[in-house]
């Protein structure tokens, strides 16, 4: 078991007992909406739907029989047939009626996402609003910019805050659109709805000739569904799934930027930020060395980061489907699909905990940054005196001086007043001003208010 997703929601929306019962409320949709399109008695549909819980079935003797037949939804129509005529025989034959295991499957899978979605872009919304109050708290606090682990000119946390919630907004629009698409299925054996026509005409319902009543069924099981309505049958068109798949990598590793800059925060020598304890004994601690409080949460984000953007190109790999059903590439979508839901769902309320109880250093970040000193402006010195003594003359003069200050540990703003190249263009008071790294953040503060909305903007002010 993955601590990623334990006892999260994700893990409970993608349980077996939750795909079956998934699987379940797709047959009892499909005969509810073959009633509403005049195929199937309603009082049929209704015992299809009354049949239909999960409590009723076993969900280990289903997935041993699934062996027999390479997929759970055969011994599923087998017993879900016999639950309905133990209170209804004659609607018994209405179960499954023209259907296809895909179609129910399918569908069930559809209907799993939707309810795991649900909770995981609630948590992306959690974990953006905490994120848009640290950026507005934090909106001027310094702290070093950092490229290829090293210092490179100065920041401030608002900005890097305000730029990991636009990558968690991002996610969860990515979630949206997928979300707002994720479609029925509906098929028939092999995508021409054939054997749903054939049931329906000898039922007599009409426009089993012109199209009209699969237009009917189709609307009617979305509707039923709260699915959408794909264009075509999409067994061996494999779009949803893994649009589905892509836009779950693409959270997680959102995500992962959040736990990575987390981690390097956190670490002793560096000492930026700390994860919340949370008031949990324990939370933290290492099994070895008892002075340790290890940054468990990033950990965990971090670890789902890494697996499932593999997972969903796996998914992707089964696009490369065959005929009208593949033998292998569908089947091996299933637990590839799960997997990345419940990742990314665990990852995601994760992620919500960490941004809401973040703790922030600025004293620790000034400090940090006088490590380096002036020469984390290096970048704005030689711009400004590139026009007074050359920019060749300027680089060269800057990498003396900023070695000088490395190795002696004098401001560099005074070994530049020494400089003879420099004598009656900047006096000793311009040099130190133009050396101090809080009046070069550049943009920053416009940045994070552009970013934030204004509600979010005022306050922390």
């Amino acid at each position: 078991m993955s601590p990623v997703r334990a006892g999260v929601h994700a893990e409970a929306a993608t349980s077996d007992a939750a795909w079956l019962q998934a699987m379940l409320d797709a047959e009892a949709a499909l005969a509810r909406a073959q009633a509403r399109a005049g195929a199937v008695p309603a009082g049929a549909a209704e015992a299809v739907t009354r049949a239909a819980r999960v409590e009723r079935f076993d969900v280990r003797a289903l997935a041993l029989a699934a062996r027999e037949t390479a997929n759970p939804v055969v011994g599923l129509v087998q017993a879900l047939t016999e639950a309905v005529a133990a209170q209804d025989p004659h609607a018994a034959e209405y179960v499954h009626r023209g259907s296809t295991s895909q179609d129910i499957l399918d569908t069930g899978a559809m209907l799993v996402a939707d309810r795991t979605l649900r909770t995981v872009r609630a948590d992306l919304t959690r974990t953006a609003e905490a994120l848009a109050a640290l950026a507005a708290r934090h909106r001027d606090t310094l702290m070093a910019g950092r490229t290829l682990t090293l210092h490179a000119v100065p920041t401030t946390f608002g900005l890097k805050a305000a730029g990991w919630r636009q990558l968690v907004l991002d996610a969860e629009r990515r979630l949206a659109d997928v979300h707002a698409g994720l479609p029925v299925s509906l098929g028939g054996a092999a995508g021409t709805l054939a054997g749903y026509l054939e049931h329906a005409r000898l039922a007599g319902a009409r426009g089993t000739g012109d199209g009209s009543y699969a237009d009917r069924l189709l609307d009617a099981f979305a509707a039923e569904t709260g699915l959408a309505r794909p264009p075509l049958p999409w067994h061996a068109l494999r779009t949803p799934v893994a649009d589905l798949a892509a836009a779950l990598a693409f959270t997680a590793g959102a995500l992962g930027k959040v736990a990575a800059d987390v981690q390097s925060l956190a670490r002793t020598e560096v000492g930026e930020v700390a994860e919340p304890g949370g008031g949990r004994a324990g939370r933290g601690a290492s099994s070895a060395m008892p002075h340790k409080r290890n940054p468990v949460l990033a950990t965990l984000i971090r670890s789902a980061a890494l697996q499932v953007p593999v997972l969903a190109a796996g998914v992707t790999q089964c696009l490369a489907a065959e005929d009208e059903r593949s033998a292998g590439a569908w089947h091996a979508e299933w637990q590839l699909l799960r997997e990345c839901l419940r990742l990314a769902g665990g990852a995601a309320r994760t992620a919500a905990e960490l941004a809401e109880g973040l703790e922030v250093r600025p004293d620790r970040m000034r400090e940090n940054l006088r490590l380096t000193g002036a020469q984390v402006v290096s970048e704005r010195l030689a711009a400004v005196l590139a026009p007074r003594v050359g920019r060749a003359a300027a680089k060269r003069l800057l990498t003396a001086a900023s070695a000088e200050a490395a190795a002696s540990g004098r401001e560099l703003h005074l070994i530049l007043a020494e400089q003879p190249l420099l004598d009656g263009h900047f006096t000793a008071a311009e040099l130190a001003a133009l050396c101090d790294p809080a009046d070069y953040t550049g943009a920053a503060g416009p940045l994070v208010d552009r970013a934030l909305p204004p509600a979010d903007r005022g306050l922390w002010s």
